[in-house]
């Protein structure tokens, strides 16, 4: 994969040097000339170091945006993390954009607007190895039972729905195997989950349970990639 990382602190360094280890190419934006005059010469294998804001267009473009698979934000502010994520997704359309949250009271608003969020280093990582495995949805987080699998996935943007309206459980076809079993709303102020019901509809950034066999997880991914 390509991956573009805007922020080359602590966590964007560590990002980008654990996906290098695993293979894929990476672009990193850096604001401050010394941090990035400092990752031009620690990190090894096929890295692209750009001097600039990562906020604006023509540095993530300078990045190779237009080719990235995933674009990750890991400034220490929100509000850059949350516009530069924007720009990726809106400009660019970059079919993945990880934004790190500093604030908890700002997740609500990330996922107001489709983008994921996570405050974990370790985390943003695992996300981007299981969209490698699993076709390009955040798997968050995985537990088994025998041959039963929870995922826990976060809705990306639709693509054959009204993003406004969002998809009724009753227009979703799932394959044999597979169930839609709880949802967090984005726009939920609690973010509790709740069981779904046959009205239940479903909203870009809204958390979702799904209960699949272990041999239909990416059948099940890949029904919700394609909204």
């Amino acid at each position: 994969m390509y991956i573009v990382i805007n922020g080359g602190g602590k966590i964007g360094e560590y990002l980008a040097a654990r996906m290098l280890e695993k293979g894929n190419e990476v672009a990193i934006i850096e604001q401050n000339r010394t941090t990035a005059d400092r990752l031009s010469s620690t990190l090894s294998g096929p890295v692209l170091v750009i001097g600039g804001d990562g906020c604006l267009s023509h540095f993530q473009e300078d990045a190779g945006i237009r080719q990235a698979d995933v674009f990750v934000s890991t400034t220490g502010k929100d509000d850059a993390n949350l516009v530069s994520c924007e720009i990726a997704t809106r400009v660019f359309n970059v079919p993945r954009c990880i934004a790190r949250v500093n604030s908890p009271k700002n997740l609500r608003i990330f996922r107001e607007v489709g983008i994921e969020c996570v405050s974990s280093t370790t985390l943003i990582a695992h996300i981007i190895e299981e969209d490698a495995l699993l076709g390009g949805i955040s798997v968050l987080s995985s537990m088994s039972q025998g041959n039963i699998v929870l995922n826990e996935v976060t809705v990306p943007r639709m693509k054959h729905h009204d993003n406004d309206s969002g998809a009724s459980l009753s227009s979703i076809s799932f394959p044999e195997g597979i169930q839609l079993i709880a949802v967090s709303h984005a726009d939920s102020v609690s973010n509790d989950m709740e069981l779904v019901e046959e009205g239940t509809r479903i909203f870009p950034g809204d958390v979702v349970i799904v209960a699949s066999y272990n041999d239909r997880v990416t059948d099940a991914l890949s029904t919700l990639k394609q909204l």
